[in-house]
């Protein structure tokens, strides 16, 4: 049986919400104790869309985004991409360090550390969720960090989508600490093996 995201109803498509709101919660825990503030994140908006329609969410393919990219390992293997643009991330770091430039978008090495972080544990977050949904062996690699136009970072999962379709998870992600609201977008991309353990350990195939 061959299955992928873009044939789940509207049941289906809630069960995989879920995964959005408890990995939302899990990472404002992470991030209220990282930091020692308190941090809100709106519901998550959880779509699934085509790949080449995630590069015009973000902006478009030239736009200069900060991508934090693992590989999926265990039951199911993919990768997942944790994507803010350029301003986003300058207010993510400032929140993070408690520093107050929002002009400089050149990051030193203490901010790019400060973000890989950030970056490992929110899609910790989600894959957490993922893992306890399912019951499934999930485990991340150590996340990699890179700065360039969108079309380039989403380079890298398009190899492995290339496997699976036409159509990828994706998770709109909104948080705020005090007036400062931060944007960022998670993709999560099985290969073409993983979609059906995915979904059939989800509940949504039998």
């Amino acid at each position: 049986m061959s299955i992928s995201f873009d044939e789940l109803n509207n049941i289906q498509m809630d069960v995989l919400r879920e995964i959005g709101n408890i990995g939302a919660g899990n990472a404002v825990t992470s991030l209220a104790k990282m930091i020692d503030k308190k941090v809100d994140m709106a519901v998550p908006e959880v779509k699934i869309m085509g790949f080449d329609r995630v590069s015009q969410i973000l902006g478009g393919e030239e736009i200069l985004v900060v991508g934090i990219l693992l590989n999926v390992n265990g039951d199911i293997t993919g990768n997942m991409m944790f994507i803010l643009d350029i301003n986003a991330a300058r207010k993510l770091v400032n929140i993070l360090l408690g520093s107050h430039d929002e002009t400089n978008l050149n990051f030193n090495e203490l901010e790019l550390s400060a973000l890989k972080e950030i970056g490992n544990i929110l899609t910790a977050s989600y894959l957490s969720a993922l893992a306890g949904l399912t019951n499934l062996k999930i485990l991340p690699s150590v996340p990699e960090l890179a700065i360039d136009m969108a079309g380039a970072i989403l380079s890298v999962p398009a190899i492995e989508f290339g496997k699976v379709g036409d159509s990828v998870l994706y998770i709109e992600t909104e948080f705020s600490e005090g007036i400062t609201r931060v944007f960022g977008d998670f993709l999560l991309i099985p290969d073409v093996e993983s979609y059906e353990i995915l979904l059939r350990a989800l509940g949504v195939i039998e």
